[in-house]
């Protein structure tokens, strides 16, 4: 696969394929899986040079790679990640950034970068990633697929590097909702969702995060989801302090990192690009105090949330506040400005471990725009077999 990759997509360091069972639910289907899920016998790179030259081989295969082989998919390759996972970008200055098919020119998005490109490229069928910020909502939005981050703790994250334990889920991409459907029946374990959907909700506070012309394409796909909803709620007011929430849940997330890389970090000393860089120095810095006190009103967001969006229940946003940026715009840009514009809209699925799936239903400035919907606890099934009815 890595040979003939005119997509930039796939790990050629460390490649990998398998061959998946002859028979099951994904027979003849071909998948890719980001660099941060283990397959025995080879190592997994966590999208660094530096990482992939200190590990060995990983012991045993990831439960949701073994999965998807024993349903019949084979899984064709191994996709590049952004450093470390530290990035929504997908420009990784060590391999390169993957080519967006959907938007030549711009960003991929990350840091699931490499599975998404496939993916939109119809190289595969379906490709794994993981989503602690947005990693997989993302590069979803600004490729023109689908994509799915899951209920936390939904789908079992062994043989996944861990980046941060409190948000970490196991998330996929498909240009099909009934394949990504289908993917969801093999990996989610068979739980039946808590409630159908019924009730959708849409605060316009939350559209207006996003960008004029953005803004301007989702408003115009919601009616599309809205038919498939038996009541529409459109509250009046901001839907919550989220520029707030995001403060929270990157203290959270970055006092997790650090507890989980920065021994490495300090042991290995490695190099990093723009962005990722200071991330990571300034999650060096966070205190015990403000990880607890941080946690502590996580806990308040969460049953906020939960009981916002109630079993039944949806809530309708962007997925991104903007299309894909264009490549080589600043990492002043990407990297910040753009990255907390976005990080507000996405934090309250992460902050709630709530499920969360991204339509391709619009396109802004020529370019693919997802819309959300945000679930309740366990509503994974419900949410799949919604983008198959849209």
């Amino acid at each position: 696969m890595t040979a003939t990759d005119p997509l930039g997509a796939f790990c050629v360091p460390n490649p990998v394929a398998r061959e998946g069972a002859s028979t099951g639910p994904l027979a003849g289907r071909r998948f890719a899986a980001k660099d941060v899920f283990d397959v025995a016998g080879t190592p997994t790179g966590f999208g660094h040079p530096e990482w992939l030259r200190t590990h060995g081989p990983a012991t045993a295969t990831a439960s949701a790679v073994s999965k998807l082989l024993d349903a019949g998919c084979a899984l064709a390759g191994r996709t590049i990640s952004d450093e470390l996972c530290y990035s929504l970008s997908g420009e990784n200055v060590h391999y390169g950034t993957p080519r967006n098919p959907a938007a030549p020119g711009r960003i991929p998005g990350g840091s699931s970068s490499g599975s998404a490109a496939a993916v939109a490229a119809g190289v595969v069928d379906l490709a794994i990633g993981t989503d602690c910020g947005g990693s997989v909502r993302i590069p979803a939005s600004y490729c023109g697929i689908y994509g799915i981050r899951t209920t936390h703790g939904r789908v079992a994250t062994d043989g996944v590097l861990p980046f941060a334990g409190s948000f970490d889920v196991v998330g996929w991409f498909a240009r099909d909702p009934a394949l990504l459907a289908t993917a969801g029946v093999v990996l989610l374990g068979g739980v039946p969702a808590p409630a159908p959907l019924r009730r959708l909700l849409v605060f316009s506070s939350l559209f207006a995060r996003a960008e004029p012309a953005m803004r301007e394409a989702l408003h115009a796909a919601v009616p599309r989801v809205a038919a498939h909803f038996a009541e529409i709620v459109e509250p009046a007011g901001d839907f919550a302090d989220i520029d707030a929430w995001r403060v929270i849940f990157q203290t959270v997330q970055a006092s997790e990192i650090w507890a989980n890389l920065g021994p490495w970090i300090e042991a290995t000393r490695p190099a990093f690009g723009p962005g990722i860089k200071e991330r990571l120095a300034a999650a060096a810095t966070v205190t015990a105090e403000a990880a607890t006190a941080a946690r502590a009103r996580m806990a308040e967001i969460r049953a906020w949330l939960r009981e916002t969006i109630r079993p039944g229940d949806a809530l309708c946003l962007p997925t991104a506040p903007r299309v894909a940026p264009a490549l080589n715009t600043p990492a002043s840009d990407v990297e910040v400005a753009y990255r907390n514009a976005a990080m507000a809209l996405l934090c309250p699925a992460g902050l709630g471990g709530l499920p969360q799936i991204t339509l391709p239903l619009a396109t802004a400035e020529g370019c693919p725009a997802g819309l959300s919907l945000v679930g309740a606890p366990g509503a994974d099934e419900a949410l799949l077999g919604l983008a198959g009815r849209v």
